[in-house]
């Protein structure tokens, strides 16, 4: 099917970021309940390109383990459809911001918030940080809170 020329200027102009600094994931690895169906499911976070030097910083700390810090979202939030943004901790320190939840997956991301608080776990996502060829991307680890 060939897309049209008005739809392709549309989408141009829709394109805020990169195309590869937009996130990555999708609803088909959760079940109904937005619980991930394996351990292994992966989100990508959005937004990082702005966030370069302070994921450099986070990365050149060497730290084995890294976990997202994320907020959950209030009520206000939601309302506004406000963005996720993360933090990540390591080697004992908390960075600023490295990127967002890509839109459309804070739900998820929520949802395994929650899970943790339930259980009595500190609300802390594993987190890794990946070299992309647009960059460092920060992939959540959202599989393990199963």
């Amino acid at each position: 099917m060939a897309t049209s020329r008005f739809a392709k200027m549309f989408a141009g102009l829709m394109r805020v970021g990169k195309s590869d600094d937009v996130g990555r994931g999708t609803f088909a690895d959760y079940h109904y309940n937005l619980r991930p169906k394996k351990d292994d499911t992966v989100i990508r976070l959005a937004d990082c390109d702005p966030n370069q030097e302070e994921l450099r910083r986070t990365l050149d700390t060497g730290a084995g383990e890294m976990w997202a810090m994320i907020s959950r979202r209030s009520v206000d939030d939601e309302r506004t459809d406000a963005p996720m943004p993360v933090r990540l901790f390591a080697s004992g320190r908390v960075s600023g911001v490295v990127g967002i939840v890509p839109r459309g997956l804070e739900a998820p991301v929520d949802d395994a918030l929650g899970r943790l608080a339930e259980a009595g776990r500190p609300p802390r996502i594993p987190a890794k940080i990946v070299t992309t060829r647009g960059g460092l991307r920060v992939d959540l680890g959202i599989g393990t809170t199963r």
